[in-house]
């Protein structure tokens, strides 16, 4: 997170606060309200900085709820797919 756009990383840092204490399957909303409102900035995340952001969401959930999250960004892949771009 280094290298990384210092907008990207505070809109990172608000995601992880806005799921504290989430389940999984609470977590795509916020997702899809980060991208959305990143691309509204002119700001698109990489698939490497996405994958980031879901290690970083998925520190400190139990197997059960990181599971969750994967099946979650798996069902909306094509949304957030769409926002990237």
């Amino acid at each position: 997170m280094k290298n990384m756009d210092p907008a990207k990383v505070e809109l990172i840092r608000m995601a992880a606060e806005q799921t504290a204490g989430k389940s999984g399957k609470d977590l795509a909303p916020v997702m899809l309200a980060l991208i959305t409102g990143a691309n509204r900035q002119g700001i698109r995340f990489t698939p490497d900085e996405v994958t980031l952001i879901l290690e970083i969401l998925k520190k400190g959930k139990n197997k059960k709820e990181q599971s969750q999250i994967d099946r979650m960004m798996q069902m909306t892949s094509s949304i957030f797919q769409k926002y990237q771009k």
